[in-house]
């Protein structure tokens, strides 16, 4: 088994840049694309982990930086302030249908192919699976289970000023988001943006995991997605686990609740996309 990286860099929303990499495993015979979430980027937390595991576990794996994460092509930093400032869920549903497309049409997902959402690239995710027949099997790990997280006092507040503001934990850079989130989610929670509803369409294998001390999207919401789908989905809650299950930036030497949401998740993943 030999595993091939191939960086690739696509159109994505507002013309910015969608920059990724495929790892193309040699013996593979199913493929995963891993979607990551709000202050995340592909190279980041334990989505390196992730990957390599997923890898060793016989799969090709496609990562990639949503156009408006705020990643630089430096792959680690938040520079494209910009970038972030501007982006809506309606743009990321955009990417991840511009790295499906590029990514059958390089072969990298020829095969069965699973997805794979974490936070808010969780709640992407859902959405994104309703609506593709192709996707052949879910996974999401702490998602968001409604794309409107903030109250209305909050909102008021928001378009007065003109920008929000969220701290990244990692880096501690305070990073304006404009209201181009608001009006996006405004105008399509009920629609297009209706990650409940979209839950209740899934009819491929989905597995919901979620920590019981997720500490920024709560445990609830994933029996939300786990009752919204009919309880067709498969619920598996790490006891103890955090948001990110308890692991950090870097991570090579996953904590128990890490190494539990993975095992579980590649067991899910070889179950569900035999050839």
């Amino acid at each position: 088994m030999s595993i091939t990286a191939v960086p690739f860099e696509l159109t994505g929303a507002d013309a910015r840049p969608i920059r990724g990499d495929a790892f193309v495993n040699s013996e593979a015979t199913a493929s995963v694309v891993l979607c990551h979430g709000l202050k995340g980027f592909a190279r980041g937390g334990f989505f390196p982990f992730l990957t390599r595991r997923l890898n060793d576990a016989g799969f090709t794996v496609v990562t990639f930086d949503f156009s408006g994460s705020g990643v630089g092509d430096d792959r680690e930093n938040f520079t494209d302030l910009e970038a972030f400032a501007a982006d809506t869920f309606t743009n990321q549903l955009h990417d991840v249908d511009v790295v499906w497309r590029e990514g059958q049409r390089r072969g990298w997902l020829s095969q069965p192919t699973g997805l794979f959402g974490f936070s808010r690239g969780g709640g992407i995710a859902i959405l994104h699976a309703a609506a593709n027949p192709r996707v052949r099997a879910l996974v999401t790990w702490s998602a968001i289970s409604s794309v409107n997280r903030w109250s209305a006092e909050v909102r008021q507040a928001w378009r007065a000023r003109g920008y929000g503001e969220v701290e990244n934990t990692r880096t501690k850079q305070v990073m304006r988001v404009s209201t181009a989130i608001l009006d996006d989610i405004e105008q399509n929670a009920e629609g297009g943006l209706d990650i409940l509803g979209a839950a209740n369409r899934i009819t491929v294998p989905w597995l919901i995991v979620h920590g019981t001390a997720d500490e920024t999207v709560p445990v609830h919401e994933g029996r939300q997605l786990h009752t919204a789908s009919g309880d067709r989905a498969e619920l598996a809650l790490v006891e103890r686990g955090t948001h990110t299950f308890n692991s950090a930036h870097g991570v090579v030497d996953p904590p128990p609740e890490l190494a539990a949401a993975t095992d579980r998740t590649i067991r899910f993943f070889q179950s569900n996309l035999e050839a």
